[in-house]
């Protein structure tokens, strides 16, 4: 690879006298979300009205109070989204919206149009002040640089003034500040604070962005403290951080630049963004939480997070994503497995953690530790899921791949040899099609009105016929509001996975679902002509497994009473 003569190594920074690298992280930064901004613009397919009211739900319950809620003078779906939020009082007291914009008046002016009525907000303006953007792009120089930033600072005091009502918090971001001379990226936000004036009282916020990640996070950290050092009325300034994963170091660059004086951070959860993403937050935020430090975030239900982040994004997490990935929990290897198996054999409850090839305890997650088996010594869950698609059609979730080997691992322990195609589906078609069911979907009808769908069913639960009914936003959301009444019973729908089984007009549907009661799972599997149909017999199915598990549960404690 001749070719790499093309690029240019980094540009360092002079400070022989630098002190982050003694320094330890003993507390949280400030966080904010720009889940419904950077993480939005960077999909495929924007997020809809109803999956960012879903997202933002999330990330309060996760406990954020900064959260970035759009571009609300680039797009109307994003005016009208915080729009939104202020008119429906979305938005809890304890938490502020930020919204961003660049340096333009008319853009400025249509940003705080978007802002009527907040009781406080973070008016987040930029400019780009690059090397290879004010040459190239803007074809300006540094003065013409730093005339956009300050008359864009100007605008924003302006509006604000005419807004007296709202809580007013500014923040500048020299946009692509990694590609920016250290001494000129202080100059711009001098020139900004200049218009501003802040006061340790009431302090400006810059924001200083890898929008590329283009050096090594010590080269970043050395940034951020030289910065540190030179912004004028530093007690009047919140150093913010806002990193992308370039060069797969976001959190890495993060973590070292917070050492290096930085107090706030900025990032998504599970690190969706431009490009390769924005620095994961569940990432740095876990790293300090398994060192002992409170990371001031509720991350204790992962599998919540990850499920409304996909349904959101349309992106699926990586099996070994730290943390919140399907497999970050699992040992393939029989010593890993022994190791584990030993150490939590003596753990005792209270203790610190110091488990082998666990850096923390997955309970603290939602998760628990879970051995994936194999079909034979050279096949795992992925030999199990082969066959079952490639033989059978049927395309399981990966969470069911990880259920069901488990059924397949205890048939082959029974046999002590290699289990055949055949005796797979038979173990399949057992284990979830023709299993016993305690309670199944009689008869049903679906109404649709004032946009809200109404259902009626008739079950049968052990012979006893219930009556039911539901109304939600759709069939399977209905069905589910009426069933938790039916049965006094409320569980979470977790997984939920569909696809067509065979080709063409005579094709069938077969459907996924994993249901979350208390602390335990409950899958069930079901094939109709149609996926409503499907949909609702596979939601019975893992009822039953429920209602049969809390019965013998229910009996079991009975018995040892009497």
């Amino acid at each position: 690879m001749s070719e790499h003569r093309k690029y240019k190594p980094f540009v360092t920074v002079d400070i022989k006298d630098r002190t982050w690298p003694d320094q330890v992280i003993s507390e949280a930064p400030r966080w904010c979300s720009v889940d419904l901004r950077d993480g939005n613009q960077a999909l495929i397919e924007p997020m809809s009205v109803e999956q960012k009211k879903k997202m933002f739900a999330l990330l309060v319950e996760v406990g954020f109070k900064e959260i970035e809620v759009g571009f609300p003078a680039a797009s109307q779906p994003d005016f009208d989204f915080v729009r939104s939020l202020i008119e429906e009082n979305k938005i809890p007291s304890d938490v502020t919206i930020q919204v961003l914009t660049q340096a333009r008046p008319e853009l400025i002016q249509r940003t705080f149009e978007s802002l009527k009525g907040a009781h406080r907000a973070i008016l987040h303006v930029y400019n780009s002040t690059s090397i290879v953007q004010r040459e190239k792009v803007f074809k300006t120089d540094k003065a013409g640089i730093v005339a956009i930033a300050k008359a864009g600072a100007e605008e924003v005091q302006r509006c604000a003034k005419l807004a007296p009502d709202t809580e007013w918090v500014f923040q500048y971001s020299p946009e692509s500040f990694t590609g920016t001379e250290i001494d000129f990226s202080v100059e711009v936000c001098n020139a900004v604070a200049e218009v501003w004036q802040p006061t340790p009282e009431n302090p400006i916020i810059f924001n200083l962005p890898s929008t590329v990640e283009v050096a090594t996070p010590n080269v970043y950290a050395d940034q951020i403290e030289w910065f540190c050092r030179n912004i004028n009325n530093r007690d009047a300034v919140v150093v913010s951080l806002h990193t992308h994963n370039d060069r797969s170091c976001a959190v890495g660059s993060a973590e070292l630049a917070v050492m290096a004086g930085a107090q706030r951070v900025e990032g998504t959860l599970l690190g969706n963004g431009e490009r390769t993403g924005n620095m994961d937050i569940v990432v740095m935020a876990m790293n300090l939480y398994s060192a002992g430090v409170d990371p001031k975030l509720d991350l204790h239900d992962m599998d919540k997070i990850v499920s409304v982040v996909r349904e959101c994004t349309q992106i699926d997490v990586h099996p070994r994503q730290p943390y919140s990935g399907d497999l970050v929990f699992t040992a393939f290897s029989g010593s890993h497995q022994d190791a584990i198996k030993k150490c939590l054999d003596i753990y005792e409850e209270g203790a610190p953690w110091e488990i082998a090839y666990l850096p923390i305890d997955p309970r603290d997650i939602g998760r628990t530790y879970q051995d994936v088996i194999r079909v034979n010594s050279q096949s795992g869950k992925g030999g199990v899921a082969y066959v079952l698609a490639n033989k059978f059609g049927f395309e399981l979730p990966r969470w069911l791949q990880i259920e069901f080997s488990r059924v397949v691992q205890r048939a082959t322990e029974q046999s002590g040899g290699e289990i055949q195609p055949d005796s797979i589906w038979t173990l399949f078609n057992d284990f979830y099609l023709n299993s016993e069911k305690v309670i199944s979907l009689e008869d049903f009808s679906i109404e649709k009105q004032g946009g809200r769908e109404k259902f009626a069913a008739s079950l049968d639960y052990a012979g006893q016929a219930i009556a039911l009914s539901g109304e939600g936003d759709g069939v399977l959301d209905a069905f589910i509001e009426g069933l938790k009444r039916a049965l006094n019973v409320d569980f979470e729908v977790m997984e939920y996975g569909e696809h067509a089984l065979g080709q063409g007009a005579d094709a069938e549907a077969v459907t996924y679902m994993q249901l979350k009661f208390g602390a335990q799972r409950f899958s069930g599997v079901a094939i109709s002509k149609d996926i409503i149909s499907s949909s609702l017999n596979a939601l019975m199915a893992a009822v039953s497994e429920l209602l049969k598990e809390s019965a013998s549960a229910q009996s079991a404690a009975q018995q040892a009473a009497g």
